[in-house]
Order: C-alpha cells, then sequence, then structure tokens
C-alpha cells in the first residue's frame, strides 16, 4: 500500500511520506452502489474535457442517454454545440449530449451532493485523464464512489514517480522504455528531461539536452522564463530521447469476450504540440536561431491525427499490449479493463520504444469519433471508435448480467 499526503492543490500530484496511507475504496461499496443504479436506464457521464465528446458520441451509438460534468467556463462544447436536439417521435437528430452537470470547478463532482444525485441518475462512470488531473489520484481512489468503467487501481500508474508507475509496470513486464538517466551530470546523448509547466500546472514543461553544460544552460533559461520551477528535478523524469515517429497505440481489452481475441487493436493517433510543430515546420537555421535567442519549443499537446503501421510492425505492437495486459493481471487485479494506450516512439531499426501509458481511454481518441478507428472499423464491419467500443461493453455487460466484471 503506498503512503501518502494530500495535495490541497489538485492540479500538482500527491506527494509520498509515510505517516499516513491511501485506502482504495472497497470492492462491495462499488458493488453496493452497483444495485442502487438501474441498469435498464443507465447512463454514461464523463468529465467534459480530454476524450469527453467520443465518449459521449460512442454512448450515442449504443442507445445511452448522456451525462457530461462541466467546469464553467469550460462548458459550451457540451451545454451548447453538441447538445442533443431529438425529433417528435424521439428520434436524435443531432448532438452527443443529453444532460451537462456544470460545477464551479471540476473537481467539485467529488462533493458527495454531487455523487448522490449522478448514482439517483444512473450513471455508470467513464474515468479520462481530466478527471484524475483536476480530482487528484487519492480522491478518485477512496472518495469517489461512482461505479467506474475501468480500472480504478491501474490510474495511479500513471502517476509519474510514484513507485509502482507505469515505468515499474514496464519493467516487470519486460517491455521496452527508454533508458533512465538518473543525474544531470550522467547525460551524454540526446536526453528528454520530463518536468511539469510551472504556470500550466496540467501541461508539460520538457526540454532536451545532450550533455550536462546544455542541460544547466537550457533549464537556466527555462526557469528564467518561468516555464519550469527552481527545483524541478525533485519531480523529473530525465530518459534517453528515442529519435523517430511517435505512435499511440489505443487498445481495448474485453473481459467479456470468450469466442474471439480479448485483446483489440482498435486505432493509433499521434500528437500536434505547441510550439515545437510550430519549430518543426522552419528551415534548421532558423531553428538554430531562435534557440540561441532562448526561444526553446514547448511539448503542450493542442492536438490529434490519425495513423497506421506497415503491417510487419502489427506482431510486434500486439506483443507490447499482451505483455502489458498480463502484467496489469498480476500485478493489479483484476487488470486492465476496457481501453488503454501505449504511447510508443519507433527508432530506425523498427524497434517499440514505449514513452507512456494511459490506463484509459487515450486522450487522442477524438479525432476518429463518428468515422471509427482504422483497425476498429476492420475488426467489427463497422465505424468502430474507442468511445463506441467501451459502449458496447457496457451495453453487453448489461445485457449478459456481467456489469460487475467491468467496473472497479
Amino acid at each position: 500500500m503506498i503512503s501518502t499526503i494530500r495535495n490541497d492543490d489538485p492540479t500538482v500530484d500527491y506527494i509520498t511520506a509515510p505517516a499516513l496511507l491511501a485506502i482504495m475504496i472497497s470492492r462491495d461499496e462499488v458493488l453496493g452502489n452497483l444495485e442502487k443504479i438501474d441498469l435498464k436506464n443507465a447512463k454514461i457521464g464523463v468529465v467534459g474535457s480530454h476524450s469527453g465528446l467520443d465518449t459521449c458520441d460512442g454512448a450515442k451509438s449504443e442507445g445511452f442517454k448522456t451525462v457530461a460534468i462541466c467546469q464553467k467556463g469550460r462548458d459550451s462544447p457540451f451545454t451548447r454545440y453538441y447538445k442533443t436536439i431529438y425529433d417528435d417521435a424521439g428520434n436524435l437528430r443531432r448532438g452527443t449530449v443529453d444532460e451537462t452537470v456544470v460545477l464551479d470547478k471540476y473537481k467539485n463532482i467529488l462533493d458527495q451532493d454531487v455523487q448522490q444525485s449522478l448514482l439517483k441518475n444512473n450513471v455508470l462512470f467513464v474515468p479520462n485523464r481530466s478527471f484524475v488531473s483536476y480530482c487528484g489520484i487519492n480522491a478518485v481512489e477512496d472518495d469517489f464512489k461512482l461505479p467506474m468503467v475501468g480500472s480504478r487501481n491501474l490510474l495511479r500508474s500513471e502517476e509519474r514517480g510514484d513507485p509502482k508507475d507505469y515505468y515499474w509496470i514496464l519493467n516487470e513486464a519486460g517491455l521496452p522504455f527508454p533508458k533512465k538517466v538518473e543525474k544531470p551530470e550522467d547525460i551524454d546523448g540526446l536526453t528528454i528531461i520530463k518536468v511539469h509547466h510551472k504556470v500550466k500546472k496540467l501541461e508539460r514543461g520538457f526540454f532536451t539536452a545532450k550533455d550536462y553544460d546544455q542541460f544547466v544552460e537550457k533549464s537556466t533559461e527555462l526557469i528564467k522564463q518561468g516555464v519550469i520551477e527552481p527545483d524541478f528535478l525533485k519531480d523529473a523524469r530525465m530518459e534517453q530521447y528515442i529519435i523517430g515517429p511517435v505512435f499511440n497505440l489505443d487498445f481495448f481489452y474485453s473481459p467479456l469476450e470468450e469466442k474471439g481475441e480479448k485483446l483489440e487493436l482498435l486505432g493509433i493517433d499521434w500528437r500536434f504540440e505547441s510550439s515545437l510543430d510550430g519549430y518543426c515546420r522552419l528551415p534548421g537555421k532558423q531553428q538554430v536561431e531562435l534557440e540561441e535567442d532562448g526561444i526553446i519549443p514547448e511539448y503542450t499537446v493542442c492536438g490529434h491525427n490519425s495513423a497506421t503501421l506497415r503491417e510487419s510492425l502489427l506482431p510486434k505492437a500486439y506483443e507490447l499490449a499482451e505483455k502489458y495486459v498480463a502484467a496489469t493481471k498480476k500485478f493489479y487485479d483484476p487488470g486492465i479493463i476496457g481501453p488503454f494506450c501505449l504511447q510508443t516512439c519507433v527508432d530506425k531499426d523498427l524497434n517499440f520504444h514505449i514513452y507512456d501509458v494511459a490506463p484509459r481511454i487515450g486522450g487522442g481518441t477524438n479525432v476518429h469519433m463518428s468515422v471509427g478507428h482504422p483497425y476498429g472499423n476492420s475488426l467489427w464491419r463497422q465505424e468502430m471508435s474507442s468511445g463506441k467500443r467501451l459502449a458496447m461493453e457496457v451495453r453487453r455487460a448489461i445485457d449478459e448480467e456481467r456489469v460487475e466484471e467491468i467496473v472497479t
């Protein structure tokens, strides 16, 4: 069990300490709350951010009512632009969001009156990264009472620096990931320094360095610009920078499937990052000039696009996912449930390197909503996004009276 102290700022990761213990909500309490839900009238709920639209779009395709929990000032896509409209016969004409709950802050979803209201509204909740980031992992594990579609006990593995974060799982599974650099003086070759942005709390203040001198030069400049904290190293992860294209592998694992394969590759996405992508469009000479002027690119994700793999790489991709699934079953019973994303780079020798893992629906799946993922479409012979596949699993679980197998 992991010792923790709560942090009053939900945008900041928890910190470890020996004094207090985090206590996961019990399985009995989850199942007790599940019994309070009228599954014949179950609704799909999600925080209105990250992949919320994909989750709602997929739920509508399976006939579910949808509930988006939003923050005031960031609610317009859900309260206005994608609000559902039905004709006189009750047929859906447009939109994906049936109901919204607009709160002062996302973290107010933890308020007991809000949770009770959602429970009475028959909401089965789908977690995304925004939910965990704004509420804090301790509260998600301990205080959030709604039945959660997916793997609650795996969400903590996404907290980089935790004793059993995703790097620990990857190592236990024998999966490839970039070599860790223990301290700045050890930098010998292109290295990426992963650190939180000082101002944009949920974003990245990543930078690269080829040696210790460049590390000092860049970090000093970024501290001066207010991009990273002076003591950024205490929470930083430094690792070998893999030169190659990025592929976010959007998988799905079904505990309900009995005839076909339980593991599915639904699709692949990759990121647009600001201001990095703007740098990449400039001639090399201007990139050098900008860096000489102290203008260092940032890695803030602002969009996604779709991709495919050459077919000779597909067996390797599935092998990565199979090993990850097996490790989650061994160390995080019952293991991964539903969607997950392995974020990878492919080097010049066509070897995968996993640099991040999302044990829930990925952040780039909106690129496939409605039109589907390329591989998911081929597998299911219909448009199949992550949101739709998730809703299909919930619908099947309800029809087969097996919902307890997909909630935690």
